[in-house]
Parts: C-alpha cells; sequence; structure tokens
C-alpha cells in the first residue's frame, strides 16, 4: 500500500545519491544538492518512454516550466527508475531542457518515498508510481499521489503538471500552445525563434526536415512562405505579424 500525501508532507526528502552522467561523465548527487535552499517541483514516473509519460506528463511539464518558474520554483524535476543513459536519452528526444532529468536507477530514493510498484506483470520489475510534489529546502510541502485501486494499473489525474500550477498560485495563467512550421536555414525562421525565445516561449517547431514541403504548409496556414505560427490554435502568420503579435501581447499585459 502506498502511503497517503498527508503522511509524507512536512517532511524531509529521503537522502540519497544519484547516480547522473551530464557530458558523458559519471557523477554523483546528493539529495541535499538537488533540494537545499531551493524551491523544487518533482514528478516523479514509471518509466521513460511509456505512453502517458511521454505523451503528456513529461511534455506538459516542460511547456509550463516558464510559469512556474514565474512563480517561484527554482527547478523541475523527473525522477523515474531508469538508468542515466536511458534518462539522458530521452531527454533529448523530448527536447526538455528545460526539466532535470533524474536517474534512480536502483530505486533508492522511490523506494525511500514508498512509491516503489512491483510491475513485474508487464516486464518493468520494480518501478516508480505516479507522483508529483512541492519542495522547499529539502522538506515536502505538497504531494501529489495517484490513487490506487482504479481499473488503470497507472492511473494519471493528479501529478499533471496544471495542477500543481493550481496548487503554487490559482490565479496563473498557462502559455497558449505554439506550433511553429519552419524551413532549415530560413533566417525569417531563425528570427521568428529568437523572439519567441526573447519572450521566453516554448513552441514545437515542425521544421521542413520532418517531410513537411510546401503544399502541407498550404493545406495547414494557406501561405507558402517560411515560417508560419500557429499560438493556441490560431494562425499568427510569418516573422512579421509574429513581432506584432507578440508586441501586442507585451502591451496588452
Amino acid at each position: 500500500m502506498l502511503p497517503s500525501a498527508e503522511s509524507l508532507e512536512g517532511k524531509p526528502v529521503p537522502k540519497v545519491t544519484f547516480k547522473i552522467r551530464p557530458n558523458d561523465v559519471w557523477q554523483d548527487l546528493g539529495s541535499d544538492e538537488l533540494f537545499k535552499g531551493k524551491t523544487v517541483v518533482v514528478f516523479a514516473l514509471p518509466g521513460a518512454y511509456t505512453p502517458t509519460c511521454s505523451s503528456t506528463h513529461l511534455p506538459r511539464y516542460n511547456e509550463l516550466a516558464a510559469v512556474l518558474h514565474d512563480n517561484g520554483v527554482d527547478e523541475i524535476v523527473c525522477i523515474s527508475v531508469n538508468d542515466a543513459f536511458v534518462m539522458n536519452e530521452w531527454r533529448h528526444g523530448q527536447d526538455a531542457d528545460a526539466i532535470t532529468f533524474i536517474p534512480d536507477g536502483n530505486g533508492d530514493f522511490t523506494r525511500a518515498m514508498g512509491m516503489l510498484v512491483d510491475k513485474r506483470d508487464l516486464g518493468f520489475g520494480q518501478r516508480s508510481w505516479r507522483y508529483s510534489m512541492l519542495v522547499r529546502d529539502g522538506v515536502i510541502e505538497k504531494m501529489f499521489i495517484e490513487e490506487e485501486g482504479d481499473d488503470d494499473d497507472d492511473p494519471f489525474a493528479v501529478s499533471d503538471a496544471d495542477t500543481m500550477l493550481r496548487h503554487i498560485n490559482p490565479q496563473a495563467v498557462a502559455p497558449e500552445p505554439i506550433v511553429m512550421f519552419s524551413r532549415p536555414g530560413c533566417p525569417f525562421c531563425a528570427r521568428a525563434k529568437a523572439a519567441l525565445a526573447h519572450h521566453r516561449l516554448r513552441f514545437t517547431d515542425i521544421s521542413q526536415s520532418q517531410k513537411i514541403n510546401i503544399s502541407v504548409l498550404r493545406a495547414v496556414s494557406g501561405n507558402i512562405t517560411w515560417p508560419q505560427v500557429f499560438i493556441g490554435g490560431r494562425l499568427i502568420g510569418g516573422a512579421d505579424e509574429l513581432d506584432a503579435h507578440l508586441t501586442q501581447r507585451t502591451a496588452a499585459a
């Protein structure tokens, strides 16, 4: 049986040493180094590359990273019972540079949290139950633990990024999703990307190198020039239109 959220709130995070591998060099990272003197959001999940983790859980935290930081979060940490090689490759594949990936390969942290569960029926061995928590200076302030006993053996209802953001600041406004159709070597595309980066807006880049050609671009946007930017499902247009939109947005803020 998993511990209750209330039984963990107010307690320090477990003292463990993580084996990480930044820049292809093994390093030890202790809990104090990760949590002390900082406000940290942690989300833990069953495994890298698994469907819900890759399609929803991780991407939404990555998408909301800027607004979480604006609301006092120093670091956003993803923990899974996977090794450092897997976690590093997953981070790269998800373009999740706003997230700190922590491999709990031996399950030491997850076990000490009381969140290690048996997934041998799926061939996974022991993995983390799905949860999230807000940690201030090494002490758990708030826990969101997915409920056991659901027909779904991997429920996903309360450990999501939007729930965490609402807890931290109920008035916070989540950014709208942004997609850019771009072309390698296009100076206007580079300008549009720089503008979004300047405004700390995360976006999904769909490049021509990903088999997006003029016909697809015209079918989606009605235009044949690169880039074409969509925000919240609305076509903004190219670099000039994006600049105008961002200027108007800033003035209205």
